[in-house]
């Protein structure tokens, strides 16, 4: 039988927390502003999409801290049991200088009314630690959860530049701090399950993957929160309640990656952030879809399995792992199955998902030599926008020039993500040539009714769809050229 601990801890800056009364609902933002008095992080959005109120988390990762820039807007208390929370108020420099980020931000006039700064300083900070000379490809990558009504971006990327002058990691007073913390950290992860809070207030924090499996089969009405980038939402825009929680963000089985000669396993857990590399490596073409999907924030919390498990007929990760020929491994206690993810979509706000089963992993078939694909984002923003639409595509073409083989699947044209098989049987068989793309566009109708919301009409759904087909056979056959935004 599980041991059971009745507290959430993890340290705060320099001191240890634990917390024995908190609601499901409750965010680090709203903790760190009315119960600790911490209020350099602001809130200006309560969604994850500006970046005010960005902190650092720091999570036990192959026995060393990994920090990752987060909106603490939209992160639950429920979620830092065994981190490390760094905000803006613990950093400082040598001598009790300012630490060298906030000096590059001074002196490049980086801040003007100061209400986006300690926002920019957290994820230039969380950058430096990683990388203190960045270029600004990476500068800009880092900084893409961030917005500013002031300055016009471009003397904070000259902070962003200038910051590896005015000291180094090695330097860091927080440096000797963070390695004593780590002892701590683990003695937290004692291999104990948390539970706090009854009923509708409960909050539970699972011990393993198989205890995860074990909770959530009896309790099926419990909310699972990962990385809360949608269910976040819920609580600051909706004002929904979401207990009883299941939070399941430090589960290491979770974070797991594996590969082989021809597939790539991602298991549930595993973050955008950490599954760029991988993917970057076995799918190129999938690198540049990444690095639009929302900012870096959100990529460090949002994960794939949620990305698929919450049935988003808009997600990003859907259409192109689709195409891919994705399998899904769905978990009740300790029964498993394996399904197509097109099969698991089944109409808006339902999936193919039992009380009590949870997306455990999902495995992408590496993608066979000769074959050609891509996958397109169309989006109001080019950086951190839901889109309007997201397609993918991909076919093989035999030495005669003929399509053997079409897979095509949209987000954002239809309640679900979902294939264009209309248009698919409309290029199979048949040459890969402009009369053909031109012939089978009209195919798109067939397939897809979109609606028109906020983000595109229906019109141009349909239009950007056809014209998405066109410009996929332009970049295969070598007439068009690929417009890229190198990011490092």
């Amino acid at each position: 039988m599980t041991a059971v601990s009745g507290a959430i801890r993890f340290i705060l800056n320099g001191e240890e927390i634990s917390l024995t009364d908190i609601r499901p609902e409750t965010t680090l933002l709203d903790w760190l502003r009315l119960e600790q008095r911490l209020r350099g992080s602001k809130e200006g959005c309560a969604e994850g999409d500006c970046g005010a109120c960005t902190v650092l988390v720091g999570r036990l990762m192959d026995d060393e801290i990994i920090y990752d820039s987060v909106t603490a807007c939209i992160r639950f208390m429920g979620s830092l049991h065994g981190t490390h929370v760094v905000t803006i108020e613990h950093l400082r420099g040598e001598k009790g200088n300012l630490h060298p980020v906030q000096q590059a931000m001074v002196d490049h006039h980086g801040s003007q009314c100061g209400f986006c700064t300690p926002g920019f300083v957290m994820s230039l900070y969380g950058l430096w630690m990683r990388n203190p000379d960045p270029s600004q490809g990476a500068i800009e990558k880092a900084l893409q959860g961030n917005l500013c009504r002031c300055t016009g971006y471009a003397p904070i990327i000259r902070a962003g530049k200038a910051m590896s002058s005015y000291g180094l990691p090695q330097g860091d007073p927080l440096l000797a701090e963070r390695i004593a913390l780590k002892d701590k950290i683990k003695a937290i992860h004692d291999g104990r399950r948390v539970e706090l809070g009854e009923d509708a207030e409960r909050i539970i924090v699972p011990a393993s993957l198989d205890d995860f499996a074990a909770v959530y089969e009896a309790n099926p009405e419990a909310t699972i929160v990962n990385g809360s980038t949608d269910v976040g939402l819920w609580v600051t825009k909706f004002m929904r309640p979401i207990g009883p929680v299941i939070f399941i963000n430090h589960l290491q089985e979770l974070k797991a990656i594996a590969d082989n000669a021809s597939e790539v396993r991602f298991y549930a857990g595993v973050s955008y952030s950490e599954a760029l590399p991988v993917l970057a490596e076995n799918f190129p073409d999938m690198a540049e879809l990444w690095n639009r999907i929302a900012g870096e924030q959100i990529r460090n919390m949002g994960t794939l399995g949620g990305n698929i498990a919450n049935g988003s007929p808009i997600g990003d990760t859907p259409p192109p792992f689709i195409v891919l020929g994705a399998r899904l491994t769905l978990r009740r206690g300790s029964h498993r199955r394996e399904i197509k993810l097109e099969d698991y979509f089944i109409a808006y706000g339902k999936q193919d998902r039992q009380p009590g089963e949870f997306v455990e992993s999902v495995t992408l078939p590496l993608l066979p030599t000769g074959e050609k694909f891509a996958v397109y984002k169309i989006s109001k923003r080019r950086e951190e926008d839901i889109s309007a639409l997201c397609g993918a595509f991909r076919v093989f073409v035999n030495d005669g020039g003929t399509v053997g083989m079409a897979r095509i699947a949209f987000g954002g044209m239809a309640a679900t993500p979902k294939r264009a098989k209309a248009v698919e049987a409309a290029l199979v068989g048949r040459p890969w040539t402009q009369e053909t793309i031109d012939a089978a566009v009209a195919a798109f109708a067939e397939d897809y009714q979109p609606i028109s919301d906020m983000r595109a009409s229906a019109d141009y759904r349909l239009l950007s769809a056809q014209n998405l087909l066109k410009r996929f056979f332009l970049e295969t056959t070598g007439h068009g050229q690929r417009l890229r935004r190198e990011v490092a």
